[in-house]
């Protein structure tokens, strides 16, 4: 088992972030960053690999000539969320790699198994089952999880650990969408009361 960090930016989930007001209200109303240092915690406390998935930092250039664009790169690099460089396009403090944690090549549009080397560094560390937290509720979410099914693993979202830009989509990907593919959708508690029923034996 491993967990999975989907783009814990700071323009995400930091005060002061590109995205944080369009996320802000859902966010607070799950206590998304809370229950996501809760679960960073219990795994770390039941030696469980940590991974992260994140999206591509922007970059002068980025885009430059691509015959299409989807509207949500279009919207990144008009924004230049994530840009290198910058306090933006850094991991929330509070999600930066420790020691023994992998992050893998980024994601140019939603999934963190297309075009990187994620399915390859979970392979080689014999991960099968995937819990996953993070942003964006009903893109890199969403799209990483049914890649990752996609792909044979056995994925857990844990639900009041993710957030999005409202509750449309939230309701989206939490009740319509996600169950499909998710083996089970968990909250912060009950995934940390079955990771230490795990650590316990």
């Amino acid at each position: 088992m491993a967990l999975l960090i989907v783009d814990p930016y700071n323009d995400f989930i930091s005060e002061g972030g590109k995205l944080w007001p369009r996320l802000k209200e859902t966010a607070e109303a799950v206590d998304c960053v809370k229950h996501m240092r809760q679960v960073v915690a219990a795994a770390r406390a039941a030696g469980i690999r940590i991974f992260i998935a994140p999206h591509r930092r922007w970059r002068e250039g980025d885009y430059a000539d691509w015959q299409s664009l989807a509207p949500v790169q279009r919207g990144a690099a008009a924004s230049k969320v994530f840009a290198e460089g910058t306090w933006g396009g850094e991991f929330h403090p509070d999600f930066q790699p420790a020691p023994g944690d992998i992050v893998a090549s980024q994601h140019w549009a939603s999934s963190g198994f297309a075009n990187t080397d994620l399915d390859l560094l979970l392979k080689k560390h014999g991960i099968s089952k995937v819990v996953v937290i993070g942003l964006r509720a009903n893109t890199c979410i969403e799209s990483t999880v049914r890649h990752a099914v996609e792909l044979g693993y056995d994925v857990t979202l844990v639900r009041d650990a993710i957030a999005s830009f409202g509750w449309d989509e939230m309701k989206a990907a939490l009740e319509v969408n996600l169950p499909l593919y998710a083996s089970a959708l968990m909250t912060t508690e009950e995934l940390i009361l079955g990771l230490s029923e795990l650590a316990g034996r």
